[in-house]
């Protein structure tokens, strides 16, 4: 009981903006605590308010430049932000190498906003695997928009996409980008371009190669389909931001005239929920006599004795009987 009286009570303060309870509820998620399942119960009531929106893109285009001038932007809008920064993990403590943190020291005395840099801890997709949990927390302590930042992402790691509400894909001119994208299916990901570093030379050849590859998905799509904006930033500057948020906004009406926000929200809670159930296997395949049985399969495989797909249907009845 009074582990439950606990999380009730972090939670009660994180709903009263107190930034130590978020704080502590997500170090709770990240630590993967006993306590996981009754923070996840207890959130559950309030969740479902927050905007989020994700930014991914290749290293060194201006992610977190950018996602700290939206901060400024939406707080000039009386909105309370949150940010979940995924940093790749440190190889000597495991934890977040805090760049992106760092760049966004301006905002670390605002009430309003709340910061929290999270390491990935080997998990691939450009997320941290406690980032959707973590979400969590933050829609139900009342922030209104959530900008979840990505590492930078190489051609495979997409998975901000499974979270956001909008996604937002930056690209810098002389980066190579332009192709990039179009080998790494970001083009697809995205529903806001933002061409970063725009005072650059070859700002406007990356808008040109990005509307021509935009012109050809759209004749291979029928159907009603979200126009995706290109947008010239100077993040450092905080140029072009203002346009950035118009391109959300009427990319969220979009979103809600067809119907398309209730069905990315219900695939983010089935990935979710997948997630969670594929870990719980796995983790009840670890114990499973001790690791005995996988162990004693492998070697059938391996000697010929059995196939994988039958060794896989013996393992996962043991599971069902553990």
């Amino acid at each position: 009981m009074a582990r439950e009286v606990a999380v009730a009570d972090l939670v009660d303060r994180a709903r009263d903006r107190q930034p130590r309870a978020v704080a502590r509820l997500i170090s709770l998620v990240e630590d993967a605590s006993p306590r996981l399942r009754e923070v996840a119960a207890a959130l559950a009531p309030f969740t479902g308010r927050a905007q989020v929106i994700g930014l991914t893109g290749a290293p060194g285009v201006g992610k977190s430049t950018t996602t700290s001038a939206l901060v400024s932007a939406y707080r000039a809008q009386g909105k309370r932000v949150g940010v979940l920064a995924v940093d790749p993990s440190s190889p000597f403590s495991g934890g977040a190498l805090l760049g992106d943190r760092v760049r966004m020291q301006e905002h670390a005395t605002d009430p309003g906003v709340f910061i929290r840099s999270m390491a990935t801890r080997g998990h691939l997709g450009g997320m941290a695997w406690a980032t959707p949990q973590a979400l969590r927390v933050l829609d139900a302590a009342g922030f209104d928009v959530v900008l979840v930042e990505t590492v930078g992402v190489g051609q495979s790691e997409v998975d901000v996409v499974a979270l956001a509400d909008s996604t937002l894909v930056l690209l810098a001119p002389g980066m190579g980008d332009g192709i990039q994208a179009a080998k790494a299916g970001i083009l697809e990901i995205a529903d806001v371009f933002l061409v970063n570093k725009a005072d650059r030379d070859g700002a406007d050849t990356t808008v040109r190669e990005l509307k021509y590859m935009i012109s050809l998905g759209r004749r291979e799509i029928r159907g009603p389909r979200w126009r995706q904006p290109i947008v010239k930033t100077v993040a450092a500057r905080e140029e072009g931001i203002i346009d950035v948020v118009d391109a959300i906004s009427a990319h969220r009406d979009w979103l809600v005239e067809h119907g398309e926000l209730e069905h990315r929200r219900a695939l983010r809670a089935r990935t979710e929920i997948e997630a969670i159930a594929v870990e719980a296997v796995r983790a009840r395949l670890g114990h499973l006599h001790g690791g005995d049985t996988l162990d004693r399969l492998a070697k059938a495989v391996m000697a010929g004795e059995l196939d994988p797909y039958t060794a896989a249907d013996t393992l996962i009845a043991g599971v069902g009987r553990d």
